[in-house]
């Protein structure tokens, strides 16, 4: 079946992506994982003298295209952060209208996530999440387990100390259990929320902020990081290529020589 994102693409690459660079890209290592902290949506309306909500909508829209472009890409896993366990410190009125964004999302994405074989995942903690939100989220993840291309995982509720607190102390209970021997790296990684998961390979900040803000601090030990000025909402496919390009031209050694 020819994909309907492969028609979008080609009908719209003068105005949104380069065919042929898109097709260049894949013939050198395109990152597996891709992960993104969607940082900017606030600024973003303020200097458009709009309410913070309007960011957020419009960061909405951000997701929608650059999930396009990472499955024609042929990324395997793009993770974006999509609200924070700080996050909840912002005024109620914010943190309301975020939270009913995954329903207007994916009410009107998920069809097209479906038809493409994107599977939905997330990552965080359901409890604290209204009923609405989880219920979005949960439908979508359930029409869509059975799809095998590009993992589109919500980082939602999430925070990484509170991740690794977490698996810290589910691992003492099975120490004293007897389950489990000497602690090693693979060992810890499967007490994590991304156990099923590879690690990062690209990590990407978008809004000049240069810093991880609590997002996947073990998992992104050997990412590859890549900042931009660019606000979250006016983050394009551009963007999103010119950070891949990037990449493929960095040496990742993990520490040898």
């Amino acid at each position: 079946m020819y994909s309907i994102w492969k028609r979008w693409y080609k009908k719209n690459a003068s105005s949104n992506a380069d065919y042929d660079r898109i097709q260049k890209i894949k013939q050198s290592e395109v990152p597996q994982h891709i992960a993104i902290i969607m940082d900017g949506n606030g600024r973003w309306a303020k200097k458009r003298a709009l309410p913070r909500v309007a960011g957020h909508h419009e960061g909405m829209k951000a997701v929608r295209r650059i999930t396009r472009l990472a499955n024609q890409l042929e990324v395997s896993i793009l993770t974006v952060y999509a609200f924070s366990t700080e996050n909840w410190k912002r005024p109620k009125s914010e943190v309301d209208y975020i939270m009913n964004l995954p329903q207007e999302f994916l009410g009107t994405f998920l069809p097209e996530l479906v038809a493409e074989n994107v599977q939905v995942k997330m990552i965080g903690e359901p409890e604290g999440l209204p009923v609405h939100t989880l219920g979005a989220i949960k439908r979508a993840m359930e029409e869509t387990k059975e799809n095998t291309g590009l993992i589109l995982n919500f980082a939602l509720n999430y925070g990484s100390r509170a991740e690794i607190l977490s698996a810290v102390n589910k691992l003492v209970a099975d120490s004293k259990d007897g389950v489990i021997g000497e602690i090693t790296d693979d060992i810890f990684s499967k007490y994590l929320m991304t156990s099923e998961l590879p690690d990062p390979d690209l990590l990407i900040r978008t809004s000049g902020e240069i810093r991880l803000s609590n997002f996947m601090l073990w998992q992104a030990a050997y990412s590859e990081f890549w900042f931009t000025d660019v606000l979250w909402p006016d983050f394009s496919e551009e963007h999103l290529m010119e950070a891949i390009e990037v990449y493929q031209n960095r040496s990742r050694r993990y520490g040898g020589v």
